[in-house]
């Protein structure tokens, strides 16, 4: 992959190489992160996501954890199971697709307001694609937010991603954004993960 020379061969390959859309075919109506790493999500979430703006929950599922209290223009989600999407009640709208095999958004340029990205960034195999169609979908200035945790199915996480510590993890994250032609790129630790779930974010915009 060329737009990565940097990274090894095989950096995105992953030990269970079956379809993505067989294996997220059961609904899993449960939480990836703890609670205080939740609220850590919707506390960033709050304090960068414009109030009216249309918002895409990229990877979405039944939840959003978007504050409550907050109204939206719009909230579209883009998940790997419908019937989590539909349980969903942030959610405007929605849609499945597989971006490993996919990447090219149902959405027409300069569409939305805002990306959040949690807990999937880790399972992208073509992230300079998926990258790259955000970046034509969102307008100027839009944030993009991606978080992360320790947690994920190890099997359908790639090969980098396994084999980085965390604060390596973040920098990959900022290399995905910063060669898809996103700026002011920055990455946080939102929770140490002393007594919970760790939680670390890199964000950048268009």
């Amino acid at each position: 992959m060329t737009v990565y020379p940097e990274l090894p061969d095989g950096a995105f390959a992953k030990a269970d190489p079956s379809s993505d859309l067989a294996f997220y075919a059961q609904p899993r109506l449960v939480h990836h992160i703890d609670d205080p790493a939740v609220a850590a999500v919707t506390a960033l979430y709050r304090e960068r996501l414009p109030p009216g703006g249309t918002v895409l929950d990229l990877m979405s599922s039944w939840v959003s954890h978007l504050p409550g209290d907050v109204l939206y223009g719009e909230v579209v989600g883009q998940g790997m199971n419908a019937a989590e999407l539909a349980a969903n009640p942030q959610l405007d709208r929605w849609f499945v697709q597989n971006l490993n095999a996919n990447s090219v958004l149902p959405l027409a340029d300069g569409s939305v307001d805002a990306v959040c990205q949690c807990a999937g960034v880790q399972y992208l195999q073509r992230p300079d694609l998926v990258y790259a169609d955000l970046h034509r979908v969102m307008q100027s200035g839009a944030p993009i937010l991606v978080t992360f945790s320790n947690r994920c199915f190890p099997t359908k996480a790639v090969a980098i991603w396994q084999a980085l510590p965390p604060q390596e993890q973040q920098r990959l994250v900022g290399l995905y954004l910063t060669r898809a032609g996103f700026a002011s790129v920055e990455a946080q630790t939102l929770r140490t993960g002393r007594g919970s779930d760790p939680l670390w974010a890199v964000c950048g915009r268009r």
